[in-house]
């Protein structure tokens, strides 16, 4: 299997993971297709937004990819008064990753990262490995040290 850049940083770090790839074209997938194809409950699989907030900061939000991000919690968790999504053009520029391969780990800028909290109740979950194609799995309380990301309620209620 290939090795992404963000699987190196874990090696380095000694952070335990598991990879799982699946396949696809260059593309982006949708996270419910993704969960399908490495055979996992889709509350286990993550997306990573990136949002810019009022004050023009960027912001990472690591959701459940079958939830919506509620863009006022977001911004209360990154303590803006608002924050938009970043425009499909600006994110490659901002981040180094591609839609449907952004990881939280290894972007060009470490970004204040938030998880949501249903990542606590979990034994592992999983994100992009920076590649699409690849997934990463680990345990949240890893990923949140990692990047220094704090836990917090970012989902729209259902």
């Amino acid at each position: 299997m290939q090795k992404t850049n963000v699987m190196r940083i874990l090696e380095q770090r000694r952070i335990p993971y598991t990879a799982h790839t699946y396949p696809h074209t260059d593309s982006p997938v949708d996270g419910s297709s993704v969960a399908a194809l490495i055979g996992r409950d889709p509350s286990q699989v993550f997306k990573t937004l990136v949002a810019r907030g009022a004050s023009r900061s960027c912001y990472v939000f690591v959701i459940p990819v079958m939830k919506e991000l509620d863009l006022k919690k977001a911004a209360a968790a990154a303590g803006e008064k608002s924050v938009a999504m970043l425009h499909l053009n600006e994110l490659t520029p901002t981040t180094g990753y591609v839609r449907g391969g952004c990881s939280p780990i290894g972007m060009k800028k470490q970004f204040p990262t938030y998880i949501d909290c249903s990542a606590q109740s979990l034994d592992c979950l999983l994100v992009s490995a920076g590649r699409i194609g690849f997934q990463i799995e680990l345990a949240p309380d890893a990923l949140r040290d990692l990047v220094q990301a704090e836990f917090f309620d970012l989902c729209v209620e259902e």
